[in-house]
């Protein structure tokens, strides 16, 4: 019996590496789907606040929203444990703010957690 349990471990750990469960960047990732937009992400004097600038073109909010917000989480969530972030919202629309330099639309946030 524990030679059946060792050689299953033993199995299932060496399959680990024909994945790529890497969600934060270094590596491929699990999706083959790039995000829509290239962005960059900037720190603030104090560390738990930054801008996003994605590089958008004429696009909307709604198009860049998950590259903005996926940029914020790959920040956030390792170096503050938590992906919540308190995005700067625009008091006329009440949705996140941004200004446009050029063809990148600038988005301002804070992380959350700890």
């Amino acid at each position: 019996m524990r030679l059946a349990v060792l050689l299953g471990v033993t199995l299932a750990v060496s399959g680990c590496s024909f994945f790529n469960f890497n969600l934060f960047g270094d590596g491929d990732g699990v999706s083959d789907t790039p995000l829509p937009f290239r962005a960059s992400l900037s720190k603030g004097e104090d560390a738990r606040d930054f801008t996003v600038a994605v590089h958008a073109g004429n696009n909307s909010l709604e198009a860049v929203r998950e590259t903005v917000r996926f940029t914020a989480t790959r920040y956030c969530l390792p170096t503050y444990g938590g992906s919540d972030v308190n995005w700067v919202i625009d008091p006329a629309t009440q949705d996140w703010a941004f200004t446009r330099n050029g063809e990148d639309m600038v988005f301002s946030g804070r992380c959350l957690a700890r």
